[in-house]
């Protein structure tokens, strides 16, 4: 079983109000049962649209372990938010099996190799989102739409 952001199977839950149509591959497998989509940012309760988010102090692990943030671009502090839709889509990892996750790149949530550097200017630094962090812990073997095998 995978779990697959909601968002790369075309569900309108970015923090945009968007979605991506382009993977209809995803969207098959969850259509057929072989696997779960989530949006670890709705889980934790956070609207759509919504600001922009960013990491500040670190990645996603600094945030599981309590030596860095998520702030929205409205200054707002989402760091709780953040980590209760981590903890929920762990929960739901467990709770079908899920060994993988194909998760989207680069999203303070999701990325698995780089995340936004906090300034909101475009910039990548290394690094994992708060979920992808979490479900690397569990021993989730993370994939984002990029490089999906």
């Amino acid at each position: 079983m995978l779990l697959i952001s909601a968002c790369l199977i075309g569900k309108r839950c970015r923090y945009d109000g968007e979605g991506f149509d382009g993977y209809p591959e995803l969207a098959r497998l969850v259509r057929e049962g072989r696997a779960v989509a989530v949006c670890p940012e709705q889980l934790g309760g956070l609207p759509t649209p919504r600001p922009p988010a960013e990491l500040q102090g670190g990645d996603g692990s600094g945030v599981i372990e309590g030596t860095a943030r998520i702030l929205g671009l409205d200054g707002g502090d989402v760091t709780e938010a953040f980590l209760a839709g981590a903890h929920a889509t762990l929960a739901i990892a467990r709770g079908c099996a899920a060994t993988a996750a194909i998760l989207k790149a680069r999203s303070p949530s999701c990325g698995g190799k780089q995340v936004y550097d906090g300034s909101f200017a475009g910039k990548l630094m290394p690094g994992m989102g708060v979920t992808a962090a979490l479900l690397e812990r569990e021993g989730l073997d993370l994939y984002d739409e990029e490089d999906f095998p």
